[in-house]
């Protein structure tokens, strides 16, 4: 599976993550992962859009996007070099005798435990997917009770 990135900078105005998703349905292209979250500008959103698409039907997915009225900019990352990023949230049941086992393999992935109780331990990591898929192929052995993953986000290196 070949995964490609798209950032698309929009207006924050009523029905634009509509339309957005309005278009990759009704083309029938897949959205592996969506993420949407205010820029650095209040008035706009970025988009990271995940797609598992071949090269000339993403680059009909761009053309289509750059055409939608409230789309600002749309980045291509096939060409660049970026920073990819993911988040991982896990809640895993521990017992008195795992909870050392389970906290060095946290220690191990540079994972932080952001809330705990007697029975639980909620874990944020944050990393590569590979580094993700890693963490949580070494917490199958524990009892996982819940996982939740942003999907990818992703920035252009600067050009030097």
């Amino acid at each position: 599976m070949t995964l490609h990135t798209i950032s698309v900078l929009v207006e924050n105005k009523f029905g634009v993550l509509t339309r957005i998703a309005g278009l990759f349905s009704g083309r029938g292209y897949n959205i592996h992962s969506l993420n949407v979250a205010p820029s650095q500008v209040p008035s706009f959103s970025r988009m990271t859009i995940v797609v598992d698409e071949q090269e000339e039907t993403l680059n009909q997915i761009i053309k289509q996007l750059n055409k939608l009225v409230n789309v600002v900019e749309v980045i291509d990352f096939r060409n660049t070099e970026n920073v990819y990023r993911e988040i991982l949230l896990l809640r895993v049941g521990v017992t008195k005798e795992n909870r050392s086992e389970i906290l060095e393999v946290c220690n191990v992935f540079r994972a932080r435990v952001v809330d705990a109780t007697k029975d639980t331990l909620t874990i944020e990591i944050s990393g590569s997917e590979f580094r993700i898929e890693r963490f949580v192929s070494m917490m199958q052995e524990y009892d996982i009770q819940l996982l939740t993953r942003s999907g990818r986000i992703a920035v252009p290196k600067p050009e030097k």
